[in-house]
C-alpha cells in the first residue's frame, strides 16, 4: 500500500509539511496552477533549497505582496503584471541539481528575480529567548473567517477532493478556536484560519497529497517543546492553545521534550488530526523516497526539518480502502407529518446531502415516531443541522462524527446491444470487488428497447467482464 510517513521528530508546520511533499516529487509548476485556481490575491510563493544542521530539504516561504521588507527579499519587478501567464526560474545549488521556483501573485504567476541564500532564516532564531511569535507571524491583518474560507474553496476550481479535506482542516482549526474565544465557529476570525499563508499551507498540503496520489498518512509519536508563546490569546505556555486542543479532539497523545521552541504550531496540528491515520514508529515500510521540509527557526537540539517518507507498507497493513470523516445528524420525530417529512428528504438531498433517511423507533409514552438521519460532509454538519430545525417539527439534532471506509473507485465504459453504459467499479487491495452500471444510464436504455431494466444491468456487468 502506497504509505506517506511523517517522522516529525521536530515537529510539523504547515510551510514544512509542504516543503516535504515538494521535495518528495510535487512539482512547484502544478502546484503553483492548483492554488491559483483559489482566486486568492496579496501573495506571492517562493520554493528554495535550504539546509539545517546539513540537511537539504525545500523551504516554502509565502510572501504577501504588502510584507516584502519584513521577509528579507528584494525583488525586481513592478506592480501590475499581465494576467493568466506563468513563469518559473531555477537556481543551482550546492547539491547539483535544480528547483523550480513557481511565483503565484493571488491567482497570477509572475517572475522576478531575487536572491536565494541556502541556510538563512527568514526570522530570527529564539536561541535564548523562549517566547516567540505563534506560527507564521505577520505585521498584518486578515479578517477572514471560516464562513469566509469555506465560501473561497468552494468557488474555486479545485479538485473535489482537495475542497472537501482543506475545508475539513478549517473546519477543525474552527471549532478549537471558537470553544477557546466562545464564539459561534462560524463567525470566529483568528489568524490560524484567516491569515493568506495559512490557506496556502492548508489548500497548497491537500493539493500535493493528491498529486501523489493521495497515499495512506502515517505520523511519528507528536513531539513537542517547552517554553511559553506570545499569540492572541496572551502569553501561554506550549503546546499552544489551539494545538493541544487539536490533537485531544482526535485522541492523539503529545509528549514534551527539552527543546525551549514550539515545535508543533496549530496548522501542522490540525493537518495531522485530519490525515494521519495512526501515531507510532515505522513499522514495515520499504522507503521509496525521502523528502524533508525545511523550517525557519535554529533549534538548539535537533535540525528543524520534517522528514517524510513515501514508500510501501508490506502485507501487513489490513487494506488499502480510501478514509474520510463525515456527520451523522439524527433527531427523533413523533409529530411530523408525512407530507414534511417527504419534503426534508428531498430538500436535504437537493442540498448536498450523502444521505437521508428515516427509520420508525418507539418513543417515549409509547409514542411511534421516526429517527431522522442526515449524513453530510463534516464541514456542512451546521448547515444541515439548521435545515433539520427550521423545516421539520423538532426541537433539537444530535450531531455525532463517523469515519468512513470507502472502496477505491473508477469508472468505465462499456458497449452493450442497448448502447453505451458507465459502470462504476470498486476496489479493494487492487481486487475488483464490485461492479455497479449506472443506474440512470441503464434506465433510459431499458425504457428505448422497451426491456426490464435488469436485463441492461446483466449486459452491462458481462461486458464488462468478457472485456477484462
Amino acid at each position: 500500500m502506497k504509505t506517506l510517513y511523517l517522522d516529525i521528530f521536530s515537529g510539523i508546520s504547515g510551510d514544512m509539511f509542504l516543503g516535504a511533499l515538494i521535495d518528495l516529487g510535487v512539482n512547484p509548476q502544478k502546484l503553483g496552477r492548483e492554488l491559483g485556481k483559489l482566486k486568492l490575491d496579496g501573495y506571492h510563493l517562493h520554493v528554495n533549497e535550504q539546509e539545517k544542521n546539513g540537511i537539504a530539504g525545500i523551504k516554502v516561504d509565502v510572501h504577501l505582496e504588502d510584507d516584502h521588507d519584513d521577509h528579507g527579499h528584494e525583488h525586481g519587478h513592478e506592480s501590475g503584471h499581465s494576467h493568466g501567464h506563468e513563469h518559473v526560474h531555477e537556481h543551482e545549488h550546492e547539491h547539483g541539481h535544480s528547483h523550480s521556483h513557481p511565483h503565484a501573485h493571488g491567482h497570477h504567476q509572475h517572475t522576478h528575480e531575487h536572491p536565494h541564500q541556502p541556510g538563512v532564516d527568514h526570522e530570527p532564531a529564539h536561541a535564548h529567548d523562549h517566547e516567540h511569535e505563534h506560527d507564521h507571524a505577520h505585521h498584518h491583518e486578515d479578517s477572514r473567517n471560516f464562513a469566509e474560507i469555506k465560501k473561497l474553496i468552494a468557488a474555486s476550481k479545485l479538485s473535489p477532493w482537495v475542497k472537501q479535506k482543506s475545508t475539513a482542516v478549517f473546519q477543525r482549526l474552527a471549532e478549537v478556536e471558537g470553544r477557546i474565544h466562545g464564539q459561534p465557529v462560524e463567525s470566529v476570525h483568528f489568524h490560524e484560519v484567516g491569515a493568506v499563508d495559512s490557506i496556502v499551507d492548508i489548500v497548497g498540503v491537500c493539493i500535493g497529497l493528491e498529486l501523489l496520489g493521495k497515499p495512506r498518512v502515517l505520523a511519528a509519536p507528536v513531539v513537542e517543546g517547552t517554553g511559553w508563546i506570545k499569540c492572541a490569546h496572551g502569553r501561554f505556555p506550549l503546546p499552544a492553545p489551539a494545538t493541544l486542543a487539536l490533537l485531544g479532539a482526535r485522541g492523539i497523545p503529545v509528549t514534551q521534550c527539552s527543546e525551549p521552541h514550539e515545535l508543533v504550531t496549530p496548522t501542522g496540528a490540525a493537518l495531522l488530526a485530519e490525515f494521519a491515520e495512526g501515531f507510532a514508529p515505522m513499522d514495515n515500510l520499504v522507503a521509496e523516497k525521502i523528502g524533508f521540509g525545511v523550517g525557519t527557526r535554529d533549534n538548539l537540539t535537533r535540525p528543524n526539518v520534517l522528514r517524510a517518507i513515501l514508500g510501501q507498507a508490506s502485507a501487513k497493513v489490513p487494506h488499502d480502502w480510501e478514509t474520510d470523516r463525515v456527520a451523522v445528524l439524527e433527531t427523533n420525530c413523533d409529530d411530523i407529518n408525512a407530507e414534511i417529512l417527504g419534503n426534508f428528504v428531498e430538500t436535504a438531498l437537493a442540498a448536498g446531502a450523502l444521505d437521508v433517511f428515516h427509520t420508525p423507533i418507539q418513543m417515549k409514552k409509547n409514542r411511534p415516531g421516526v429517527l431522522l438521519t442526515v449524513l453530510c460532509a463534516e464541514a456542512e454538519a451546521d448547515k444541515f443541522a439548521a435545515l433539520m430545525l427550521r423545516e421539520t417539527s423538532v426541537f433539537g439534532v444530535r450531531r455525532t462524527v463517523a469515519e468512513r471506509r470507502k472502496l477505491r473507485r473508477e469508472f468505465t465504459e462499456v458497449k452493450t446491444k442497448f448502447g453505451k453504459v458507465t459502470v462504476k467499479l470498486g476496489r479493494l487491495d487492487g481486487e475488483i470487488v464490485q461492479i455497479a452500471p449506472e443506474f440512470e444510464a441503464c434506465k433510459k436504455l431499458a425504457l428505448a428497447a422497451k426491456v426490464p431494466l435488469t436485463r441492461v444491468y446483466d449486459a452491462a456487468r458481462r461486458e464488462f467482464k468478457a472485456a477484462k
